[in-house]
């Protein structure tokens, strides 16, 4: 069977960050991060002699009608899409639209919106099934397999039987990630792929695990497909990383995992790193856990080759890090910021504001940490958003339940404003949040990054980097969406 994996392009001015994505905002200034779990599933369609058609026309930026032209002219038997809340509405849409054009064309959708809601879309367009869980790649592999005769379907997928909605069951996360081949990265086009996070190139990405180990918090998307941690071991991803430097020279590693493995699995990977010579080779970011690792492991992680770590800082009130369950402290925040920065590290924060319970004073606390931790230099970059329930998170439940909901349109949950009741304004919030992005212009942290150039891909990264912030601001226009 003829399979596409699709991410069909949404139209309009900003460009929609969709794959591979925990939280969902239309970007004036663009960059994609690769869609791991979407491309292992490629490479598991092809060695089982599935003919794989990968087709990001986000990435490539194609016009509606030219993805009607490739659907014409490839006639996949089926499509399957990546969805996310915001943009689910546009791919009902798009599937009434192919299913109208192409009859007998299968769709399949995947994600964390119609895993939390899999009947609904069901209901709302002609999609033939929907898979639910974080392991879509499995999944999609067992439908086709099933598609052909042979064998039944897994848990975890939804269908239409006599015309109405039907299902296997509750999905189970009990695949070994072991069992799954390596990335086949030319089929699935991974120089589409890359961050203004990354210094170096040639750049990709890995995936240690799925997804966070932690799991714990309220606001995220991604703890609806992996409510449970399963690590790939230390020693496959060391000889990934390997073939990656010897097959395409790469320089630089965003290892995408939910957060990125502590403990004994870290110490492993580094003293494989270091031992296999690897560190010298290639530099490696990844998302990581506050108060998760010592002073030593952060030397021993920027000994092993990690330049930059990626804190979920979130705010600076400890009442609102405790009732989003972070189980961290503020103290824990700017702590590990300084030990990681004592290492060399890199460190990269991220923090949302419009929390219900929040007032305007908290959220300028959250502010001026932000900019005490850039002007300090215990940071060096930031990413601030409007915080958004998404269907699925406990943030969402409690939002039910308390009335804070402002809306249930989903092309609403798009992080430009907010959809939640807030003692802020909607233009205070967009100010907040132009406000911590302003915090890169101050004339201390320009300084100090203008004296950190050493060499022309640190400029070239700067130069993007200042490129971006000017695009966040735009993203946070106090204009009112149309």
């Amino acid at each position: 069977m003829k399979v596409a994996i699709s991410y069909p392009p949404l139209g309009g001015e900003r460009h929609p960050t969709l794959g591979q994505n925990r939280q969902f905002q239309w970007f004036h200034n663009p960059s994609f991060i690769y869609p791991m779990v979407p491309a292992s599933a490629a490479t598991m369609l092809a060695r089982a002699g599935h003919n794989v058609v990968w087709n990001d026309a986000i990435a490539m930026k194609w016009a509606p009608e030219r993805f009607h032209a490739f659907l014409e002219s490839e006639r996949p038997g089926l499509i399957a899409m990546e969805t996310k809340t915001p943009v689910v509405k546009k791919h009902w849409e798009i599937i009434r639209r192919i299913k109208a054009d192409f009859p007998d064309m299968l769709v399949a959708l995947f994600g964390d919106h119609v895993t939390a809601l899999p009947e609904e879309s069901m209901e709302m367009c002609p999609v033939d099934f929907v898979l639910t869980g974080g392991d879509y790649d499995f999944l999609l592999v067992n439908l086709v397999e099933h598609l052909e005769g042979n064998g039944v379907l897994e848990a975890g997928i939804w269908y239409r039987e006599g015309g109405s909605p039907a299902n296997t069951g509750p999905f189970t996360l009990d695949h070994d990630l072991g069992s799954a081949p390596e990335i086949d990265r030319d089929l699935t086009r991974w120089d589409l792929y890359g961050e203004h996070l990354f210094v170096k190139s040639p750049h990709t990405y890995t995936m240690a695990g799925r997804d966070c180990w932690y799991a714990r918090c309220t606001f995220c998307s991604w703890t609806t497909l992996y409510p449970s941690f399963r690590a790939r071991r230390a020693e496959d991803v060391l000889d990934e990383i390997g073939r990656l430097i010897d097959r395409y020279g790469i320089k630089e590693i965003f290892d995408d995992t939910g957060t990125f493995p502590a403990g004994g699995w870290l110490t492993r990977f580094c003293r494989g790193m270091i031992d296999r010579g690897y560190n010298r080779k290639t530099d490696i970011s990844c998302n990581a856990r506050v108060g998760s690792a010592s002073g030593d492991e952060y030397l021993l992680m920027a000994e092993a080759g990690f330049r930059l770590l990626k804190f979920g800082l979130e705010s600076a009130s400890q009442d609102t890090l405790d009732h989003l369950r972070k189980g961290t402290t503020v103290q824990e925040i700017v702590e590990s910021c300084r030990l990681a920065k004592k290492a060399g590290l890199t460190v990269h924060l991220t923090t949302m504001v419009g929390y219900p319970w929040e007032s305007a004073r908290d959220a300028r606390r959250t502010l001026d940490l932000c900019r005490e931790l850039l002007t300090s230099g215990d940071a060096d970059m930031l990413q601030a958003t409007i915080v958004i329930p998404y269907p699925g998170t406990p943030l969402f439940e409690e939002a039910l339940e308390n009335g804070w909901l402002l809306t249930t349109d989903w092309d609403r949950y798009d992080m430009s404003g907010p959809v939640m009741k807030s003692p802020i304004s909607e233009g205070e919030m967009k100010q907040l949040t132009q406000g911590l992005y302003r915090a890169f212009l101050s004339p201390r942290f320009i300084a100090r990054t203008v004296l950190s150039i050493r060499s022309t891909d640190d400029l070239k990264f700067v130069a993007r980097a200042g490129k971006a912030v000017l695009g966040h601001l735009r993203d946070f226009t106090t204009r009112r969406r149309q």
